[in-house]
């Protein structure tokens, strides 16, 4: 039995992706940067139909995001699974507390995780586990060499997972493919074959992006580099091409021993921009002398993928969060904490409730933001929203983010003659500009926001006036090419005010789904 894949298959800023299998179940960890919940799970049956199944930073005491910068926070995890629990590595980049690699652990993937175990000794970024077949486990990471313009060393130890204590020589396995090799990263160590293979990403997460692989028959080396690297790899393919960045791969094994690989891409759209960020796409890998081939015959990501297990899909999310529970869905995200103050789900039992914070999206701080990832090219959303401002400054609604310079908001908020208005603002490269504005009666609404390739479109209804576009932007400046960073968009209810204020803004529910 087979079921077909359709890259991406998991849709949206969900960029790093690492896989494990664990008898007939597939986990998959992904990087989340700033957000939090931070480092977003997944589980499979069948490699295609992943389902969320929470987070492995969920709790305001595991780790501090406060101030971390956009783009900053929490960088490639690796999950693995050995001796009946699952261990995940991962490095928390620009915290104001500590910051570096750590190591967090669960009996299972949807349940809690324990606190970080902090690894001082080992230096850089995107640590890997490997578990060998022997039980001897060792710790790999990445570290630039000083002054070399983004040259890295590949780096292994002995690592004792109970105690978090690195062990043994300090070995450098690798130095890249290529004699100019840029951010050789993201690495991931397997047995196959008598061999030990050491896969890679190189090149830098955008066009150069490529994957490449080394191998030895010792685990402490010598490497040899593979004749024919990058062994995937869209540069070459032309500015032109659709998908582009492929790379930082994690291989997958089934039961029947067929092989996998999990691994990023950006789906380019209006020119060369990406406002969804780097999604994870799937693609087949077989073995050759001793080398992984991906996608053999054609040698680049594909639309579709055959997957040679019995297709195992989850029920449908509801495209209509109504804010009846006691927590978030682990579909939204805060940004760089809990934020505890920020919003409440019980004061107005089955609607959200947004405190009307000073802090803004501009800020590097928390404000009163609830995002969720935007998932499809053309897509719909909207929310029933009750908000009066009671003073000046105050205002709630929607927001559309890519970084605290780039994003849009449509916001209802107090107006000079004293009415109430609904303003479309364009924030880009940290400048405003008012892009629309309507002028609102009393009682609730609704906003929505809709997209046809990269124009945002943002409308308000309410009665007797019905739905009124507000304004239509260029979306083109939501993309990484033109904000820097490493996120897709994200988007959701957003309020605040001056501070000292006591308001907040009701939304009784949040509709999204493709256009």
């Amino acid at each position: 039995m087979t079921v077909t894949a359709t890259n991406p298959v998991l849709p949206g800023c969900f960029p790093d992706p690492s896989v494990i299998r664990v008898g007939q179940d597939y986990y998959l960890a992904c990087s989340s940067f700033a957000y939090f919940p931070g480092v977003p799970l997944h589980h499979s049956r069948d490699l295609v139909n992943w389902r969320p199944i929470g987070h492995a930073v969920d709790r305001a005491d595991q780790l501090d995001l406060g101030g971390v910068r956009a783009s900053g926070g929490l960088y490639a995890p690796t999950l693995r699974h050995a001796a009946g629990r699952f261990h995940l590595v991962c490095t928390l980049v620009g915290g104001l507390g500590t910051s570096g690699n750590f190591l967090v652990s669960a009996d299972d993937p949807a349940g809690d995780w324990s606190d970080p175990v902090w690894l001082p000794e080992a230096p850089g970024f995107d640590p890997s586990l490997f578990f060998d077949d022997d039980g001897s486990a060792y710790l790999l990471g990445t570290r630039e060499l000083p002054g070399t313009g983004g040259r890295t060393e590949v780096w292994m130890r002995g690592f004792d997972v109970a105690t978090g204590k690195l062990t043994g020589p300090d070995r450098v396995l690798f130095r890249g493919a290529l004699v100019d090799a840029r951010w050789a990263e993201g690495p991931h160590l397997y047995r196959h074959d008598g061999w030990y293979v050491l896969l890679l990403a190189e090149g830098g997460t955008e066009y150069e992006h490529a994957v490449t692989v080394a191998r030895s028959r010792q685990v402490e080396g010598p490497y040899e580099n593979h004749p024919g690297n990058p062994v995937l790899t869209h540069r070459h393919l032309g500015l032109g091409y659709p998908l582009s960045g492929v790379g930082h791969a994690d291989l997958v094994q089934t039961p029947g021993g067929d092989w996998y690989a999990l691994l990023l891409a950006s789906r380019m759209y209006g020119g060369r921009y990406a406002n969804l960020g780097r999604e994870t796409h799937l693609a087949r890998v077989e073995w050759e002398q001793g080398w992984p081939v991906f996608n053999p015959g054609v040698g680049l990501l594909t639309e579709q993928t055959e997957v040679a297990l019995p297709a195992h899909p989850w029920p449908a999310a509801d495209p209509v969060d109504h804010f009846d529970t006691e927590a978030l869905d682990t579909g939204w995200n805060l940004l760089r904490g809990a934020a505890a103050d920020a919003y409440s789900l019980t004061e107005r039992p089955g609607h959200l409730r947004l405190r009307l914070l000073p802090q803004t999206l501009a800020e590097q701080s928390t404000p009163a933001f609830v995002g969720r990832r935007q998932q499809h090219i053309d897509f719909a959303a909207e929310t029933a929203l009750d908000f009066t401002p009671g003073a000046p400054g105050e205002a709630a609604g929607l927001a559309v983010l890519q970084a605290p310079g780039y994003h849009i908001t449509l916001l209802v908020t107090a107006a000079a003659d004293g009415g109430t208005v609904v303003r479309l603002t364009e924030r880009n490269a940290g400048t405003d500009t008012v892009r629309g504005e309507l002028p609102l009666g009393p009682g609730p609404l609704r906003l929505a926001v809709r997209t046809d390739g990269q124009d945002y479109t943002f409308s308000c209804s309410q009665s007797p006036e019905g739905s009124r576009d507000v304004g239509t932007v260029d979306g083109r400046f939501l993309s990484s090419q033109v904000a820097g960073g490493f996120t897709g968009v994200y988007l959701g209810p957003y309020a605040t005010g001056p501070a000292g204020g006591t308001g907040h803004a009701d939304y009784d529910w949040f509709r999204y789904g493709p256009a």
